[in-house]
């Protein structure tokens, strides 16, 4: 249970490795000029440069595909820690305690059976939204 986390933030870590993979790629491409490895060096230099500039604008997609996604997230509740949490899709985690909350029964039954996982928690949909007069 300690490496799963909610489906918002495992796309914010995938968009964080991309960019640190991209960082790294374009910091071994700079030594092939730093240390003047000639024509090659500017090779190898160009090459991985650009497969960092790729990797980074990949991760900008994914950082912007979990924006797109938490903003149509349904707010909730979470019933074991009572913080307020984002929820994608039937089931998912809570950002804070982990615990797996869904609003279909017949997923929480499926996911209680889990041995390695806590019972799921059924959740239901409260109108949080203001009424103006």
């Amino acid at each position: 249970m300690i490496l799963k986390s909610s489906k918002v933030n495992e796309f914010r870590l995938w968009g964080l490795l991309l960019t640190m993979f991209g960082l790294v790629l374009m910091i071994v491409g700079t030594a092939g000029i730093v240390f003047d490895w000639g024509i090659a060096g500017k090779i190898i230099a160009g090459i991985f440069l650009v497969l960092g500039l790729i990797s980074i604008l990949c991760s900008m997609g994914v950082y912007f595909w979990a924006g797109m996604m938490s903003t149509s997230a349904v707010v909730i509740e979470c019933p074991e820690c009572q913080r307020i949490t984002k929820m994608i899709g039937k089931t998912d985690r809570c950002m804070f305690c982990k615990t797996i909350l869904t609003f279909d029964p017949q997923h929480a039954s499926q996911e209680a059976g889990n041995d390695t996982s806590p019972p799921a928690q059924q959740v239901t949909i409260q109108n949080t939204a203001k009424k103006q007069s």
